[in-house]
C-alpha cells in the first residue's frame, strides 16, 4: 500500500528568520497559488521526458555537455561521500546518479522528487528492470523513494527515523525553490533538519552572476547560442534587479534535448546568507569552468573524464576549440591530450562549453561535530527491491 502523508504548508522551521527580510516574502495566497502552478509545470516537464536508449542519448546535440555535468557530479560525490554514508538525494529525478552513489559505496539512499513519472523511472532503474537496459549488478545499498515537493513540505518528522543523513545532494534543481522566499527557506530548513552536524550539502545550480552578465551584454532580453536560449520578461527590461527582492526573478530557459521550463535566479550571496541562518556554512563555490580547471588536474579525475568521454575523440580542430576556451595553458594541453585517447565520436563543442559556464558547484557543511555513536540504524528503513506500492507520496504530489 502506498503511504500517504499530508505535509504542512511552506513554513520555515529551525533557526528563526532574524537576519534577512525581503519584500517578496508576503505569504499571500496568490503567491502560493502561482508557486504551486510553477512547481507543477516543472514537474510535468520532467515527468513527460521519456527514457532514452543508448543510441538516442549518444545522438543528443548536447551529449558531451551531459557527460561533463556527470563528471562534475561524480567528482563532488567522490570528494564528499564515504562508505556506509546515509544519503538524501533531493530532486533525484530518474535516478541518474544511482550508479555514482553505488561507486561511492554508500550505505543508505533516500531519493525525493516532485515528479511522479521521474520517481517511477527511478524505481525502475534502481530495480534494474529490463526496459532500463541496465545490465548491471544490483545496487549495494537499500533505498527509499518519496514523491514530494521538497521545497513545499516539512520532512523532518516524516524522515525522523531515517535521519540524520551524512550527505544531502541537490543537482541542477535548487534554483526551482527560489520562486518565493518561503520555498527557499523550506528547502534549506529541510536540509538543515535532516543533515547531521558536520554533514555535507553538495549541489549544482545556475550561476546568477553569469546569467545577469550575459543578459546585460545582450541587445534585448534574450540570449543564447545553437543549443540554448534564455529569455527574461519585459518587467526586467531595465536589466536591474532590486537587492530587496532577490526571490521570484523568473526567466525562461531552453536547452536542446534537456530543459524547457521556467527557472529562477539565485543570487549566491543571498543564498549563502540564508543558508547560514540554517546552520549551513559555505565550504566552496566554483563556476563550472573553474571547477574543471581545478579538478581536471588530479589524475584520478582526469582518468574519470577520459572514461566518461565528455571530450570526445578529437576529430574536430582541437587547437581552435581549446584556445577559444578560457583555460590555463597546462589544462588546455591536458584536455587536448584527453581527446586523442577517448573512444567516442565528436567532442565538447564551444557552444556546450559556453552552457557549462552558466552553472556553478557548491558545498555547504552543517555546523557542529557529528555524533557517530548516536547514529540511527536507518538502513533498516530501506529495501533492496522497490515495488510500485513502496513509492511514497507526500502532500499533493500524487494526483488521485
Amino acid at each position: 500500500m502506498k503511504r500517504g502523508y499530508e505535509g504542512t504548508p511552506s513554513t520555515s522551521f529551525g533557526p528563526p528568520k532574524s537576519k534577512l527580510r525581503y519584500d517578496s516574502y508576503d505569504g499571500s495566497r496568490a503567491s502560493e497559488d502561482e508557486s504551486f502552478d510553477n512547481a507543477r509545470r516543472v514537474a510535468d516537464h520532467y515527468s513527460a521526458r521519456s527514457n532514452q536508449t543508448l543510441e538516442e542519448r549518444e545522438a543528443s546535440p548536447i551529449i558531451h555537455l551531459k557527460k561533463l555535468n556527470n563528471w562534475i557530479k561524480s567528482v563532488l560525490i567522490q570528494l564528499y561521500a564515504h562508505p556506509k554514508d546515509a544519503v538524501l538525494d533531493i530532486a533525484c529525478g530518474k535516478g541518474g546518479d544511482l550508479i555514482k552513489w553505488d561507486k561511492a559505496r554508500i550505505g543508505y539512499y533516500v531519493g525525493v522528487d516532485i515528479a511522479e513519472g521521474s520517481i517511477k523511472d527511478c524505481r525502475t532503474r534502481y530495480n534494474g528492470d529490463s526496459d532500463q537496459q541496465q545490465r548491471r549488478k544490483k545496487f549495494s545499498f537499500p533505498a527509499r523513494l518519496i514523491c514530494a515537493d521538497f521545497y513545499e513540505v516539512r520532512l523532518d518528522k516524516y524522515l525522523h527515523d531515517d535521519a540524520p543523513f551524512d550527505v544531502c545532494s541537490c543537482q541542477f534543481a535548487l534554483h526551482y525553490s527560489w520562486s518565493t522566499e518561503a520555498r527557499a527557506r523550506q528547502a534549506l530548513a529541510n536540509v538543515s533538519a535532516l543533515l547531521q552536524p558536520g554533514g555535507t550539502f553538495i549541489g549544482t545550480m545556475p550561476d546568477a552572476n553569469v546569467i545577469i552578465k550575459r543578459l546585460r551584454e545582450a541587445e534585448g532580453l534574450e540570449f543564447g547560442n545553437s543549443v540554448y536560449w534564455i529569455c527574461f520578461d519585459e518587467e526586467y527590461s531595465s536589466k536591474k534587479f532590486k537587492s530587496s527582492s532577490p526571490f521570484g526573478i523568473k526567466y525562461k530557459f531552453h536547452l536542446e534535448d534537456a530543459v524547457d521550463c521556467p527557472e529562477w535566479i539565485v543570487p549566491f550571496h543571498v543564498f549563502k546568507s540564508l543558508a547560514q541562518e540554517y546552520d549551513l556554512e559555505l565550504v566552496f563555490v566554483k563556476n563550472s569552468h573553474e571547477f574543471v580547471n581545478e579538478y581536471l588536474r588530479r589524475p584520478e579525475f582526469t582518468d574519470l573524464m577520459r572514461r566518461l568521454g565528455a571530450l570526445g575523440d578529437g576529430n574536430q580542430d582541437q587547437s581552435k576549440l581549446f584556445c577559444s576556451m578560457t583555460l590555463s595553458v597546462p589544462l588546455m594541453m591536458m584536455m587536448m591530450a584527453l581527446t586523442q585517447v577517448s573512444k567516442n565520436a565528436g567532442t565538447l563543442s564551444q557552444d556546450e562549453w559556453d552552457v557549462a559556464y552558466l552553472y556553478l558547484a557548491f558545498v555547504l557543511r552543517k555546523r557542529g561535530q557529528p555524533n557517530l555513536s548516536g547514529r540511527n540504524n536507518n538502513t533498516n528503513r530501506g529495501k533492496m527491491f522497490l515495488s510500485e506500492d513502496d513509492v511514497e507520496f507526500i502532500g499533493g504530489s500524487h494526483d488521485p
